[in-house]
Formats: C-alpha cells, sequence, structure tokens
C-alpha cells in the first residue's frame, strides 16, 4: 500500500500509540519508526501529538518530547488539566484530537498518503475527509490487544489498517537486559529501608 515516489506524514497520537504498544508489551523506538516510513516514501512531515503534566517544572515524558523534537519530528504540545471527578479522584484531560484534525486537514494538500498512528473512533470523520482529498489514509494500531485498541469504524473508513504488532521486529526497541553488577550477578534495587 505504499509507494516510493508517494510524498508521507505521519500522524502520531501519542497517548493512544503508547497504550497500545503496552498492551502488546513492547516499546517503540521512534528512531526506527522514522527510518522505517522513510524507506516506504518521501516523508514529509513526522507530527507528535501529546499533552504534558507539568509538575514543579517535570513531566515524565519530558525526556522523550525533547528527544522527539531534536530528531525531526514536529512537536505539538499543550499543558494537561488536572481536575477533580465526582467522586473526589484526580483525573487528567490533554485531549490532542482537534490539534491533529487541525494539522491533517492542512496537510492533505501537501502529500499523497496519511499515517495515523491512532486507534480513536473520533478521526474517522477526519480520514473520510482527507480522503475526499484524494489522499490516502493507513491506520496504525492493534486489534490483538483485549479489549482491541482501534474503533471497527476507523479500520473501516481507512485505506490500508496496520497491525502494530506487525510492526514489533520493525520499530520496536529491543528489551533491556538487566544490569550486572562487576561480578556478573544481576544488579538488585536497592531495599526502600536503605
Amino acid at each position: 500500500m505504499f509507494y516510493r515516489d508517494e510524498r508521507l506524514a505521519l500522524f502520531i497520537d501519542g497517548s493512544n500509540l503508547y497504550a497500545a504498544a503496552k498492551a502488546l508489551s513492547f516499546d517503540i523506538d521512534y528512531r526506527l519508526l522514522r527510518q522505517e516510513f522513510m524507506r516506504r516514501g518521501k516523508m514529509l512531515r513526522a507530527f507528535y501529538y501529546t499533552a504534558l503534566l507539568e509538575n514543579d517544572d517535570y513531566s515524565p515524558i519530558r525526556p522523550l518530547v525533547d528527544w522527539l523534537h531534536y530528531n525531526g519530528f514536529t512537536m505539538v504540545t499543550k499543558s494537561a488539566k488536572e481536575y477533580v471527578d465526582s467522586q473526589g479522584r484526580r483525573k487528567v484531560k490533554g485531549n490532542m484530537d482537534i490539534e491533529l484534525t487541525v494539522d491533517a486537514m492542512e496537510t492533505a494538500d501537501h502529500v499523497d498518503h496519511i499515517v495515523l498512528f491512532s486507534g480513536d473512533g473520533d478521526f474517522r470523520p477526519l480520514v473520510e475527509a482527507v480522503q475526499r482529498k484524494g489522499v490516502r489514509v493507513s491506520v496504525v494500531s492493534t486489534i490483538r490487544s483485549q479489549p482491541p485498541m482501534i474503533s471497527d469504524e476507523l479500520r473501516r473508513q481507512a485505506d490500508n489498517f496496520i497491525e502494530l504488532d506487525e510492526l514489533r521486529d520493525v520499530i520496536g526497541r529491543p528489551p533491556r537486559e538487566p544490569r550486572a553488577d562487576t561480578d556478573g550477578a544481576p544488579a538488585m534495587a536497592p531495599s526502600p529501608s536503605n
């Protein structure tokens, strides 16, 4: 479904892709992901969308965001909003659907193929709209998790569905080996009492 001379743009729904990869028990190597799709066509942009929870000037996702920014990804971020629900539970809200949709509609006039890394059914009207502009759309997510991470409506609307699990060997980060001490024994985490 890819042609070497077609212009590509990647749209990565960061939290959705993270959840799908976690459900499949692997980590994504974004350098390999970018290289893979550069091989598949003429990649014009790779957008990555995420909300940041900035707590005391630190966000756990900040190192990834910085790395992606310095390594060829177009980062689209905003501050996540914290609130307390009716049961008194702390919740975080950081939906990036509108930002992704606006960027995809603007980019559609300049590309032949959009690759959407999300299984969110809210993107079905977006996929349909860019298809009307003559752009082909591939959706990357998984049906191999329980529950599946892609909505049936989005999968049916896409020109092509790419099973994330089938990309594991191409874009997956190798599992980390346990760190060994100098005597070759695996390093033990210090106990909380130390």
